[in-house]
């Protein structure tokens, strides 16, 4: 076991400067001088000469290598930088540094700090709701295949799954908070402050993130556990005479669980990156909203490449995690 974890986190540390590589050519070169006329033009009317803007762009260190400028920029994620250009000045940006954003002129590695929380918050309540009750309609449909309850639940949920996201989201807020007003109107509390105020301003938040994403788990989880239910094990149990509820829950789903634990890693690092549309619809100030904020003229290209890194950063992590839950959950994985 030690083995393993150690060779993946040698190569999921591999597979994040791979990505922080991408993530800089991608943003910071791609973009050409963009972020440097950004920051000129913030000067004012007439303000933005050729000269200041040549300024600009030595102080950026547009006139420098690419593996030169990855390398400063690598620098300050590990130990900081003291020459970050933002505002016409230079700004200290201790580690780990993602640089100066160019709408708050704060360290965006503060801002993250400031976001995360909310989203973390819808992330783990949505989450929850549909990992649970997902795998229990999986489990149920499985149990009683063939009958008009699972053809209902199948069928319903093919019927949910076929309509888009964005819209489930749109249609609760507009039903649930603005018309019926069951629900508060749009905001977030954190929950070391009021953790009473924060459920009740996140309950719909997080049922409409449970049910938009519940459906996928429990048609996954009806087909994992139809075919554990066919495997000879399960049959030796019921001709021992256990009981149905102890085979179907305790050795039935055990096994069929794994692969859905795999797909919810990976799923649950993608709401960690964001849930833009629950953020954006909901008034949620966590990183997917703060993330799209900075795509608006001019774009904070330093906000944005912080939450791509993070997201990216994220989902190797998860990856590394479910490998090794993986292994410790199904007991035919042999992890050396």
């Amino acid at each position: 076991m030690t083995g393993f974890i150690v060779r993946r986190l040698l190569s999921s540390a591999v597979v994040v400067v791979l990505t922080s590589i991408f993530v800089f050519v991608l943003f910071f070169k791609g973009l050409g001088d963009s972020p440097a006329r950004n920051y000129c033009e913030k000067l004012g009317p007439g303000k933005c000469t050729a000269q200041k803007l040549d300024s600009i762009k030595h102080q950026m260190g547009f006139d420098r290598s690419v593996a030169y400028n990855y390398g400063q920029w690598a620098k300050g994620i590990v130990v900081g930088r003291h020459d970050v250009y933002a505002d016409g000045k230079l700004y200290d940006c201790p580690a780990p540094c993602l640089g100066i954003s160019i709408t708050t002129s704060a360290p965006v590695w503060d801002d993250l700090k400031q976001k995360y929380p909310a989203t973390v918050t819808v992330a783990i309540g949505g989450a929850s709701l549909y990992l649970t009750f997902g795998v229990l309609m999986g489990a149920m449909a499985a149990r009683w295949r063939g009958t008009p309850l699972d053809r209902f639940l199948v069928g319903g949920s093919l019927v949910f799954s076929a309509i888009p996201n964005y819209l489930i989201i749109l249609l609760s807020w507009i039903f649930f908070s603005l018309r019926w007003q069951i629900f508060p109107d749009v905001g977030y509390y954190p929950i070391t402050q009021n953790p009473a105020k924060t459920v009740a301003w996140m309950m719909l938040p997080w049922l409409v993130l449970g049910l938009t994403s519940l459906t996928d788990y429990a048609r996954f989880t009806r087909g994992q556990m139809v075919e554990t239910l066919e495997e000879d094990y399960i049959r030796t149990a019921r001709s021992k005479g256990v009981r149905p509820t102890i085979v179907l829950y305790r050795h039935a789903l055990r096994a069929a669980i794994v692969p859905v634990i795999t797909i919810f890693g990976i799923d649950f690092a993608g709401l960690l990156s964001g849930t833009i549309f629950i953020e954006q619809i909901f008034g949620i100030d966590g990183i997917g909203h703060w993330g799209l904020q900075a795509l608006q003229t001019p774009i904070d290209i330093n906000v944005v490449s912080a939450t791509v890194l993070v997201g990216s950063v994220l989902v190797v992590v998860a990856n590394l995690v479910v490998d090794i839950v993986y292994g410790l959950l199904d007991p035919r994985v042999t992890i050396a």
